[in-house]
């Protein structure tokens, strides 16, 4: 049974990275990095619900199979398909955005999947941009999560177009050229404030989106 179960997800897994890379044309730029298999955080623009699975999807194979995307509970355990792609075919990082009793802690299930070998994808934003800005300030988790794991890299991704293919309100993908240009990695430095380190990971994203008209 445990190997029909793990077939179905390969299989599902095999399944959304195809759909992704049909429906965007996905293209992955390694602009300031390589592919590699050590422990990283990678931290994008969050415009669409299908951010996450694109950058998951765009990964090298050996990569993808270590990469946890992390995933607000509220959306993800809304419906029971998406718990069990986020769950057992993603292996997300499911998180409560908004604390309860009895939750789990963010910070420490994020440094527990680094400890375990996994790579991480996260929004610093927190939520989607809806907005004209280029990106909303960053929140804290993921400074919290590197200053207990300094050794740890974060690779910023800037997704270009994803807000068009998922449009808000819209269930059905436009296909559209997508564009995911990986970054120089950043690394906190000793001593270095929360304020400081996140200013200097949003001028690292910054750096990767094109100019705008």
């Amino acid at each position: 049974m445990d190997s029909v179960r793990l077939s179905k997800e390969k299989l599902a897994a095999d399944l959304i990275c195809g759909v992704a890379r049909l429906l965007t044309g996905a293209r992955a730029l390694w602009r300031g990095t390589a592919p590699s298999a050590e422990p990283r955080i990678y931290y994008a623009n969050h415009t669409s619900h299908v951010d996450f699975v694109l950058i998951w999807a765009s990964l090298p194979d050996e990569l993808r199979a270590r990469a946890r995307p992390v995933a607000g509970a509220d959306y993800w355990n809304a419906t029971p398909l998406r718990r069990w792609l986020v769950h057992e075919v993603l292996r997300g990082v499911v998180i409560e955005r908004v604390k309860t009793e009895g939750g789990g802690n963010p910070v420490e299930q994020m440094v527990a999947a680094l400890d375990h070998g996994d790579s991480l994808i996260l929004f610093p934003e927190g939520t989607r941009n809806m907005t004209d800005e280029l990106l909303l300030p960053f929140r804290g988790g993921i400074y919290h999560v590197v200053a207990a794991r300094p050794e740890v890299a974060c690779v910023p991704v800037w997704s270009e177009n994803l807000n068009r293919v998922m449009p808000k309100g819209e269930v059905v993908p436009i296909p559209l050229l997508c564009t995911l240009s990986f970054g120089e990695p950043v690394r906190i430095a000793p001593g270095e404030d929360r304020d400081a380190f996140l200013a200097r990971l949003r001028d690292a994203l910054l750096a990767l989106a094109p100019p705008r008209n």
